[in-house]
Parts: C-alpha cells; structure tokens; sequence
C-alpha cells in the first residue's frame, strides 16, 4: 500500500456513491477532515485503514458488533452455513430455531418476522399498527434521532425533501416523559392514531411510571404501542429495554446487536397481530415483510450465536461495566485537563452519552470536531460511544491517556481564544445528526 491509498479509496468512493458512503452516520460530514476514509478491516475492538494505520474503534460500527469485530465463535457458525447454501426457494430450519429463540427471550414475542435492517421492521410495524387498528396516523417521539428511512419518519424530521405532505401530515410528535404531551395528541385526534413507536429507554431515564402510562394511555384509545429496540435490544438486557424497564409493547422491531455486525433485523409482537401477516384464516391479508434476503441462513446462524454468547457469557453485565469505565475515564481526563466545562458525560453505562459542548452547555461542533481531530491523530476513533465485549480495562486505560493529551490541546486552544484555529479542516456540521 502507498500513503496516498486511503484517499485514493475514498475518492473512487465518492465518485461512485452519493456521499461517499451507503450510511449516512458514515459520511464526511461526521468527522474531522483527518478520519480515514475507508476501513480495511477490523480485529476485537480495533481496525486498520488503508495505510494499515490502527485505530482503537469506540464506535463498532453503529451499535452492531456487539462482541467485536471478526468474532471467531460467530464466524465459524458463519462458515458452517456458508458451506450449506445461504438461501432456499423454501424456509430453512434455522429460520425457526431463531424465532423460537427470540420468543423465548423477549417479553413481547409471540412471534417474529425477519428481515434485514432495522428501518425494514420499524415501518412493517407501522403498517401493522395500521391495518390492526384501522387508523393512519402515527405518533412519534421528538428525542429518537432515528426510526427508519422511509417517509413516515424521515418527512417528520428537517431533511425531509422529497416526501409528500400528505406522508408528513400522518406523523404527529410527542415529548419523552411529557404524558400530557401525548394525551394531547389523543385528544387533538381523536380516533385517528394507529399506534405510538419510540425508543423506550436510550440516554434519558423515563419517569417513574412514564412507560406504563404510555401503554395504558395507547390500550385506552385503541391503539398499539410499539417499542423501536433497534438499538436497545440485547444491551440494556437480553431481553431488551422492555425487559430492563417492566413494560411490555404490543409489537417491537430489533435489529443492530443481534448477529454482531451481520444484517438480520426481526418484528416481535403479540400473535393476534402479527398473524395479519400470515397466510391462514378468512381475514383480509397484510402484506407485512417480504425480504428476497430475510432468510439467509449465515445472517441468521450469526444471530443464533450472538444471542446465544451474550447469554451464555453474560456479555450484557461485561458491557454496563465496560460502559461505566468508559464513563469515570472521560470524566476523570476532562477533570484532569482542565475542560470539565467542555465534556459532558452521561446516559446509562451500557450506552453512554458523550457531548462536547461550549461555555454556556450547548454542544459545539468547532470542539467536537478538534477533539475527534486529536484522538484520531493518537489512534482512536470516537464519534460516540459503544462498548462491546471486545473493550476491556486496559484498552479503556490506555485510550483515555490519549483522550487526557486531547483534552489537554482543546484546552491549550481555549486558553488562546482560538479553537477553530486548532481545527486543521473543515468544522464538523452533520446535518444528518445520527441518522443511519
């Protein structure tokens, strides 16, 4: 390799693809000018650019690879499927042992349907919820940054070109842990809201009672209520953040750690409602998820053994502490340098929430993107934060050395009046938040 291959890499890249990349929490946009522009691989909780430059990974890739990356145990459940076939003109048997598993697991579950990506089971729910409750209106909550790709969400949010209004008009928008805000929308609509969907639990805490009330307020107008545990599911507990928080949905989409990196998504929910998307009986069928891909069967193998690990090894316990250490390190190196101020730390250990922000605690993209310009010069990639099974306590102490010398020229930077002096590229300025 030459030292001009990762932005050879990357421009052939954005020549070919609109923006660079397939996913948008990927793109430029996301990271200082200096980031790699493209992966080559990836080994624990560590990958390697084009130039073989080595970076400790904070990110796994959006949540995904929740054990680390190339799992050996994963991959060769992997390879004994590939070596079968990976799709079939009929269902495979490895189809059920999934659905079977995850029934056992989630609270919701008494039955799945698989698929492919989050955003794919998110929005069947949606149409569900409709043909179920013969309604169309859908309400969503303001604090998830995001649900899926198609139209009913994303023409709700500020990029929404492209979406017809009468799309965006079905999307209303309540407030997490403001009930009242969602009784006035049952209020406001009357007979008309098919179902509530929202992250249960992310970085805020929900308020006492604030998630039975949700559900209690859905039952008593005839609607359902619908979890997005795309990304909770499988880090806050094994049985998601339903199990973690007491309060059981109606139906609920999974997706991201479930199969450590590999594309498998799944719809669980009460059986009266899912089997509107079944086959059997006199009533008018739902077209609910029909995925060419749903069933590959290496996909689902992956799944099977992820699941099955964070189980057997009690990965979820591993990952809250990992998160809490991550946690205490950011806390203790802003303290050490000096920017307290600067750094906020949050959110639940197995999610932690990492801000940067500026002197009056609004966050600030001029010192997030010098910080990711510093830790990306010391080997680290940390656009957020996820820990995994593959972070351990002295990866955590070694990073945060680097992270403390980082800080340290962010606050250098201030003393000077001049951290946008210190950004050797564009200023970060995502218009895409943290959308997928």
């Amino acid at each position: 390799m030459t030292v001009n291959d990762n932005k050879h890499y990357g421009q052939r890249a954005k020549r070919y693809i609109p923006g660079g990349a397939h996913t948008y929490s990927k793109g430029d946009d996301q990271f200082s000018s200096n980031a790699p522009d493209v992966i080559t691989r990836g080994e624990g909780c560590y990958i390697w650019d084009a130039e073989d430059n080595k970076f400790t990974d904070f990110a796994l890739s959006l949540g995904t690879v929740v054990l680390g990356h190339a799992y050996e145990p994963v991959l060769d459940s992997v390879r004994a499927e590939l070596l079968k076939g990976v799709n079939f003109v009929r269902p495979s048997v490895i189809e059920g042992e999934l659905a079977e598993l995850l029934c056992d697991i989630i609270p919701c579950a008494e039955m799945v349907k698989l698929a492919k990506h989050g955003s794919d089971v998110t929005t069947a729910s949606i149409k569900l919820a409709r043909a179920y409750t013969g309604k169309e209106r859908v309400v969503r909550c303001s604090a998830d940054a995001f649900n899926a790709v198609h139209d009913w969400f994303i023409g709700s949010t500020v990029v929404d070109r492209g979406v017809p209004k009468a799309v965006k008009d079905l999307t209303l928008q309540f407030e997490y842990n403001n009930i009242d805000s969602l009784k006035a929308l049952f209020s406001q609509y009357p007979g008309e809201i098919a179902c509530v969907i929202f992250e249960p639990i992310s970085f805020i805490e929900p308020k006492a009672g604030f998630l039975q009330a949700v559900k209690d307020l859905c039952e008593k107008n005839n609607a359902l209520l619908i979890f997005d545990e795309v990304v909770s599911g499988f880090r806050f507990s094994l049985g998601g953040g339903q199990e973690y928080c007491g309060v059981t949905p109606h139906l609920a989409a999974f997706g991201k750690a479930m199969a450590n990196g590999f594309s498998v998504s799944a719809l669980a929910g009460r059986k009266d409602i899912m089997q509107l998307g079944g086959i059997e009986g006199e009533q008018e069928r739902v077209f609910l998820l029909s995925t060419t891909h749903g069933g590959e069967t290496h996909s689902i193998a992956a799944a099977i053994k992820t699941i099955n690990t964070i189980r057997e090894h009690n990965i979820i316990e591993h990952i809250w502490n990992i998160g809490g250490l991550i946690k205490a390190g950011l806390t203790k190196a802003a303290k050490d340098a000096g920017i307290s101020d600067l750094v906020n730390v949050g959110g639940y250990d197995c999610k932690p929430a990492f801000a940067l922000v500026d002197a009056t605690g609004k966050p600030c993209m001029v010192t997030r993107t010098l910080f990711l310009q510093e830790t990306i010069k010391r080997g680290i990639l940390m656009p957020y934060i996820v820990p995994s099974f593959a972070h351990n306590a002295q990866v955590i102490d070694q990073s945060m050395e680097r992270i403390t010398e980082a800080f340290c020229v962010i606050d250098k930077a201030r003393k000077e009046n001049n951290i946008a002096g210190y950004v050797e590229g564009d200023i970060v300025k995502p218009v895409f938040r943290k959308f997928n």
